[in-house]
């Protein structure tokens, strides 16, 4: 689903009206510092989700290296 030249045009004009042309430029940058925001904060959470993965997969292998050489310990005794 996309927009056609006259659905943005449409946008556009409603824009103009409920703002006027002064506050526009002032909106438009606080669009852009709220999407920077957005990605940053996205950016953080997904390295933050990354290495509570890779911190649980390192506890996984190394619980399952401890059963092993417990296992290893019981066969030799």
């Amino acid at each position: 689903m996309s927009l056609g030249l006259t659905e943005i045009a449409l946008i556009l004009i409603v824009v103009l009206i409920l703002f006027g042309g002064k506050r526009i430029p002032e909106l438009a940058k606080a669009l852009g510092k709220a999407q920077y925001e957005y990605k940053k904060a996205k950016e953080m959470l997904q390295n933050e989700a990354q290495d509570l993965k890779d911190s649980v997969a390192r506890a996984a292998e190394e619980e399952e290296k401890k059963s092993k050489e417990e296992a290893k310990k019981n066969q030799d005794q």
